[in-house]
């Protein structure tokens, strides 16, 4: 019995989901105050082969690991990219590292957005806040594959204009004549002459095909309560609403049981859930982790 359980910790496959593999950071960006934009390059140059609204698990040793949403798309190349905000332990000693530094990768994991499936539709993106660092990784996606989609809306509101990110590509894709972009501050700033409020007023700027779009929805949680009332007065169907949420995940594989709700694991089966399915998990959209993004 115990050579069994032995020889069953020893399979290769399960070692690599414990196991981090020793990528580089090969380009830091200063995005606002607490955020940075890290690439990181696996060993060989192996591409991480994720889908949009997947995480991996960054780690330091000494410092810990935590879940980090990806917020670059696969189609950008074979490193990827994370946005990690400034909030504790690990993410105060990764946010000095530089280029050439090592850190452990373990991942993909969680299910991210069903894009294969969103094809032929119009696509709305909703961002609250750092919320739009994951969902860059669809709207990356969706940009490199723009002929797939029909319409494609992006809403973001942010407490103030210092704490909007990607400002340079947000300048990028407003130039594009195929995106429609809509953004909001809580308290605007001196030279803000943009919309100013929580995101829900952005809504009424936008007319849609109700059967034909599909909802992503990452943000703070007492967003999505809002955000939901909002969607359904558009008429939406539920089943092509999507939240991206988490609850304290931990290891990223269903075995701590950190993250669970009623039985499911959302680390495995989330972190993106149709509407159907969040409606028996909403514990799980009051308890976001501190670390992700």
């Amino acid at each position: 019995m115990i050579a069994r359980a032995l020889q069953r910790v020893e399979e290769p496959a399960e070692r690599e989901l414990y196991l981090p593999s020793m990528a580089t950071v090969r380009r830091v960006e200063q995005v606002t105050d607490t955020e940075k934009l890290f690439e990181i390059a696996l060993p060989g140059g192996k591409a991480l082969g994720h889908q949009p609204g997947q995480f991996v698990e960054v780690s330091m040793y000494g410092y810990g690991e935590a879940p980090i949403s990806i917020c670059s798309a696969a189609e950008d190349g074979p490193n990827f990219e994370l946005c990690i905000r400034r909030t504790g332990m690990l993410t105060n000693a990764l946010h000095k590292l530089q280029a050439g530094a090592s850190v452990g990768i373990r991942g993909p994991f969680g299910t991210g957005f069903p894009v294969a499936q969103m094809e032929g539709k119009d696509l709305l993106v909703v961002a609250g806040g750092i919320g739009l660092a994951p969902l860059r990784s669809i709207i990356r996606h969706v940009l490199a594959n723009r002929k797939k989609y029909r319409r494609f809306i992006i809403l973001h509101g942010a407490k103030s204009p210092a704490e909007m990110l990607f400002l340079k590509e947000w300048e990028q894709w407003g130039k594009r004549g195929d995106v429609e972009m809509f953004a909001t501050v809580d308290k605007p700033a001196p030279g803000w002459n943009g919309n100013v409020g929580v995101i829900t007023t952005l809504f009424q700027k936008v007319e849609l095909d109700a059967k034909q779009t599909v909802a992503t929805v990452v943000g703070p949680p007492v967003m999505y309560r809002f955000v939901l009332l909002e969607l359904q007065a558009k008429g939406i169907p539920h089943n092509q609403i999507y939240f991206s949420v988490e609850r304290r995940m931990k290891c990223g594989v269903g075995k701590c049981g950190h993250c669970q709700v009623n039985g499911v694991y959302v680390c495995q089966e989330g972190p993106v859930f149709s509407l159907p399915k969040l409606k028996t998990l909403w514990e799980a959209t009051e308890a976001r982790g501190p670390v992700r993004h």
